[in-house]
């Protein structure tokens, strides 16, 4: 059983998934933290691992629906023969999340909670079309709208800041979008939009969401750890017990959150390291216990990461004081005057630092004259904090995008860049023609309380 971030009222898993945020305007998190010996793992592969630990958290799923739903999800049709790669060099590796449909790390989970979702439905007996409305500051909308395509009974509703996604970002969601299921793009940034699908979301209990708030979307993060720690000792640069730094590029902590789950469940992690752009509020609660978005909001050339208002640090600060009331206190006040304060001893699992525009693309150019390897933006973001950290253990970076979907950036780079090796799943896109109707696709915020007013 689960319960909100603000309240003690349990709900089952399945309809957790299904609402997404909960009615008081906390997230679904569960209080047990399972505890798993990763000896089991080691001669594991992804979907075996997938399985072990969903059957500890899905409690209401079966082992048949568990495992038809991993084996949906992560196919050989959709991420290839490996559904997740390691780079390995001397003192890191790169965990490469974008083998998916649309190349980015949501694809781990927003391939998997469709079908988490179809089977929740079943067991709640809704029969009724469920609507999802996703906030999306780059890939989660196309994320969501390929994940939930063809999915019988859901339709998806996408939103996403006008002119602050790369142009592939924005073309993959014209592209998987249609009559029933569509991006529209928003005036303001993506704290705008999450604001706007917290709201709907609050208000119409028809609505659920797939943003990294849902519950549904945090459980299969977890998986990754620890088939990056197996994947390390495999490769020889670990030993079986050895304790790692992680760095993850941190936009609404979803996924780094994942890995602080997986060091709790028993993955050998020294230090989770924060990696921030110059949107760096996250660095600045890490380092002084202060989070005040009441900052200027700065474009970046790692726009996934233009966030000021990070919604799953709700959740570890659930953890950090257990104290639902205390949480709820917090939160109203911050909707308020958009300041948290806390003793930063809650952080001592994590590091932070920040890396500007400038560092971005040095760090690009660099990874490619040391490596001859590419990176993405956000990903560059990571490998430049992590050298900032100066940690001492092997350092797993978590790389969450192909550089193929930020042309722009990666054409600023003394780097060999060239859009014709794009792998297919970001070729078809740049080659395709859509449609006049989809592209006219810009909403303000009374239009869309409207579409949310006639939903039937």
């Amino acid at each position: 059983m689960l319960h909100s971030t603000r309240s003690l009222n349990e709900v089952s898993v399945s309809k957790a998934i299904l609402k997404g945020l909960a009615s008081d305007g906390g997230l679904f998190i569960f209080d047990d933290i399972k505890k798993i010996d990763i000896n089991d793992f080691y001669n594991l592969e992804y979907k075996e691992i997938a399985f072990k630990i969903f059957k500890l958290y899905l409690d209401e799923f079966s082992e048949e629906e568990i495992k038809w739903a991993i084996d949906d999800a992560y196919s050989t049709k959709k991420f290839g023969e490996e559904i997740v790669s390691v780079k390995d060099f001397k003192d890191y590796a790169f965990l490469e999340l974008f083998n998916g449909p649309t190349s980015s790390f949501k694809d781990m989970a927003l391939t998997i909670l469709p079908k988490f979702m179809y089977l929740s439905k079943k067991k709640n007996n809704i029969n009724e079309l469920t609507h999802i409305y996703v906030a999306t500051s780059g890939d989660t909308g196309s994320a969501t709208l390929s994940g939930f395509n063809n999915i019988d009974g859901i339709d998806v509703t996408v939103l996403y800041p006008d002119n602050l996604v790369s142009k592939l970002q924005e073309k993959q969601m014209l592209y998987f979008s249609n009559e029933k299921s569509r991006a529209y793009a928003v005036n303001g940034n993506f704290d705008d939009c999450q604001r706007i699908v917290k709201e709907i979301a609050m208000k119409n209990k028809k609505i659920s969401s797939a943003n990294s708030i849902n519950i549904g979307r945090l459980i299969p993060q977890i998986v990754y750890y620890f088939y990056g720690y197996v994947k390390l000792v495999k490769l020889g640069k670990i030993k079986k017990g050895e304790e790692i730094d992680v760095c993850v590029p941190t936009g609404n902590f979803g996924n780094i959150l994942a890995g602080y789950i997986a060091k709790q469940m028993g993955v050998p992690i020294n230090k989770l390291i924060c990696a921030s752009n110059e949107n760096n509020v996250l660095y600045d609660f890490i380092n002084t216990g202060v989070y005040d978005r009441n900052r200027k909001f700065i474009k970046t050339y790692a726009p996934s990461m233009d966030i000021l208002v990070s919604s799953n640090m709700e959740r570890l600060i659930y953890y950090a004081l257990k104290d639902c009331d205390k949480v709820r206190e917090l939160f109203d006040e911050f909707k308020k005057n958009g300041i948290i304060k806390l003793d930063k001893e809650i952080f001592k699992d994590f590091i932070s630092f920040f890396a500007t525009n400038d560092e971005i693309l040095k760090e690009i150019e660099n990874e490619y004259k040391d490596h001859d390897y590419l990176i993405d933006p956000h990903t560059a973001v990571a490998l430049n904090v992590y050298k900032k950290a100066k940690v001492d253990k092997y350092a797993l970076i978590v790389s969450t995008a192909s550089c193929y979907k930020f042309e722009d950036a990666m054409n600023k780079c003394n780097v060999k860049f060239d859009m014709k090796n794009a792998i297919n799943s970001i070729s078809k896109i740049m080659n395709a023609e859509i449609s006049e109707e989809i592209k006219n696709n810009k909403k303000n915020e009374e239009e869309i309380m409207e579409m949310v007013r006639c939903l039937k």
